[in-house]
């Protein structure tokens, strides 16, 4: 590896890598007929797109799973694009306590959901779940450059396994940190800089490729990592304000997919 190329590539999965939008939807879906009690819906999935449609657009207001059903509320109530965008943190908690459940059960029920179709139906799962054009291919480059690409994701790492081996990528369990190892993905890179064998003699050959600017920003506030590579992808879960602040700080770089697959020396 050259000097103008990481030693370790840290890379968000849903996202960055893989656009899970569709499973989003649909595990959503599912719950939020199960918790606000609308079977006809689940029968009649058509019914469902033009939610589906709003719910894509606003999916990056989304942190945490439990939003997603909730997300799914908000468009049947009509409330509007704007207003969710502006201010979705109290909106969220609004139709919770409207709906007299707490973050907890609706997580609950959405990984229950999720489960369920998965040890019934692995194979329809996993087909939600698509590639982004030339991501598998410069992966493979990497690895065959001798690079160590790492995911650090809050999905599930078996998961993100069973998806990366379909496309013929194999991983070693030390480099996938999926939601199972429940801590914020900071701690997960301070974590690679301080173990032996990802063999990193500084922390600016780690670079890190994440959608969300708001786990970009927590690792610029840590006072260890100011050295990691951070870059944000345009092609993620983000919108165009997360673009235009991104491009106002030096510290972090916006990516472009068409960049992603070109060399390194390409990137910004």
């Amino acid at each position: 590896m050259s000097l103008s190329a990481p030693r370790v590539l840290a890379l968000d999965f849903d996202g960055v890598l893989c656009d899970g939008l569709l499973e989003y939807f649909q595990t959503a879906w599912r719950t939020y007929c199960h918790l606000w009690n609308s079977p006809q819906a689940v029968a009649n999935p058509e019914a469902s797109q033009e939610v589906a449609e709003l719910f894509y657009q606003l999916r990056p207001v989304v942190e945490t799973g439990w939003e997603m059903p909730v997300l799914i509320q908000a468009i049947l109530l009509k409330i509007p694009t704007a207003k969710i965008f502006q201010d979705w943190p109290a909106i969220a908690q609004e139709i919770l306590t409207e709906s007299n459940l707490q973050a907890v059960e609706v997580a609950a029920a959405l990984d229950q959901g999720r489960d369920q179709w998965i040890a019934t139906d692995l194979s329809s799962w996993l087909a939600l779940h698509r590639f982004y054009p030339g991501v598998i291919a410069r992966l493979q480059q990497f690895l065959a450059a001798s690079g160590q690409p790492v995911i650090v994701t809050t999905k599930e790492g078996r998961f993100v396994e069973q998806l990366l081996q379909q496309q013929g990528i194999e991983l070693a369990p030390n480099q996938i940190f999926g939601k199972e190892v429940q801590r914020p993905k900071h701690q997960i890179l301070r974590e690679l800089l301080a173990t032996s064998e990802y063999h990193l003699t500084n922390a600016a050959e780690l670079w890190f490729i994440e959608d969300r600017l708001k786990t970009l920003q927590s690792v610029q506030k840590q006072p260890d990592l100011t050295e990691v590579q951070l870059y944000l992808a345009d092609w993620g879960y983000n919108t165009a304000t997360d673009r235009s602040l991104a491009a106002q700080t030096s510290r972090i770089q916006l990516l472009s997919l068409a960049q992603f697959s070109q060399e390194f020396a390409a990137w910004p």
